[in-house]
């Protein structure tokens, strides 16, 4: 090989070497400009290292429902319970709560007694909330957790407290924004001369579906004069709007020793006037499943509850009509009175 030979091959080598090293120095070029610049940390501040955007976490829908359910529904669905006294609020309220019921029920042809009933939830001290006496009227007759507005105007003579008890109450502590709570109750029930110990045992469970929410509550129970038996309670709620609240309601008490199902059906809508008054609407079905299933009672009624004086002295009177099934489903209009003083921890 001559020398003007090796010349062109070295000039042609040449050439692709700076062809090459040109074609890669502009794509380590183009793909660093492509490449977002990542700062340090800043040592002011002291954040740790943000992870890149496209991790994603996975907790980050739950956070979402679960302020979703603190905001929304239970700060308003509490006040609600809290200012009608319901059922709901004393089981899981934390606080220590009293409340005396003087209630009258009108109707054609019936009988207008005045009925006093009651009921107490006291912390006991040293216990951090977990302990509390309870003391109540009737406790066996109050098993299946149907709202107090329909407990005294069944179309039949309406009595007075038949037994009273006193009962001890352990309470799983809880922070309020959880969505469950549990409870067991150990007492005794005197009813004249006698006394008979009972026991019961209560959870409930709250969980947001997109605008509703859906709790579920489980209770079980034995008393010498019902026997063993268990309660069901399934609400699902939706805040129509910031002063209106609707709540679907189903019901079923289970008692062993009537091998019966006790059924209520409730559809309730709630509606905040003022600081002072509040409205419920509500249509009811009831029925049992022994000795087959078949409905009892359709009940409609409205209910205005004016708070007279304070926090803690109230006022109800709830327009009614019954359609029974003893009466072949005729209406049977009735209208009920309730004088209530609710004393709780912050009066």
């Amino acid at each position: 090989m001559n020398v003007d030979e090796r010349k062109s091959i070295s000039i042609v080598q040449a050439t692709y070497g700076l062809l090459l090293s040109c074609t890669l120095f502009f794509s380590f070029s183009s793909f660093a400009a492509e490449q977002p610049v990542q700062s340090p940390p800043s040592e002011s501040t002291n954040q740790p290292f943000a992870p890149p955007a496209l991790l994603v976490d996975p907790f980050s829908y739950v956070d979402e429902e679960r302020d979703y359910l603190s905001s929304k529904f239970v700060s308003f669905t509490r006040s609600l319970d809290s200012f009608f006294a319901d059922d709901r609020n004393y089981q899981e309220s934390n606080n220590s709560l009293v409340q005396l019921d003087l209630v009258r029920v009108a109707r054609y042809g019936g009988d207008r007694n005045f009925v006093l009933s009651g009921r107490a939830k006291l912390d006991l001290p040293s216990t951090e909330k977990r302990f509390h006496l309870l003391l109540e009227t009737n406790p066996d007759k109050n098993v299946t957790g149907e709202p107090k507005q329909a407990q005294t105007t069944p179309l039949k003579k309406v009595l007075g407290p038949e037994s009273y008890a006193a009962a001890v109450r352990y309470e799983k502590a809880k922070e309020q924004e959880k969505p469950w709570h549990l409870s067991s109750d150990l007492g005794v029930k005197f009813q004249g001369i006698h006394t008979n110990p009972f026991a019961r045992a209560r959870g409930s469970y709250a969980i947001p579906i997109n605008e509703w929410r859906l709790k579920a509550a489980e209770t079980v129970f034995w008393f010498n004069t019902i026997g063993a038996g268990e309660t069901t309670q399934i609400d699902v709620e939706r805040i129509l709007s910031e002063p209106m609240l609707f709540r679907a309601t189903s019901n079923a008490t289970w008692l062993n020793d009537k091998q019966n199902f006790d059924l209520r059906q409730d559809f309730s809508v709630y509606q905040n006037l003022n600081e002072r008054s509040a409205l419920l609407y509500q249509a009811s079905a009831t029925g049992v499943s022994n000795p087959q299933w078949q409905l009892n009672e359709y009940v409609a009624l409205m209910q205005y509850r004016y708070r007279l004086h304070k926090q803690w002295v109230f006022l109800e009177v709830s327009p009614q009509v019954h359609f029974p099934k003893a009466d072949n489903f005729k209406a049977n209009p009735a209208i009920s009175f309730r004088l209530e003083m609710l004393l709780d921890r912050s009066d």
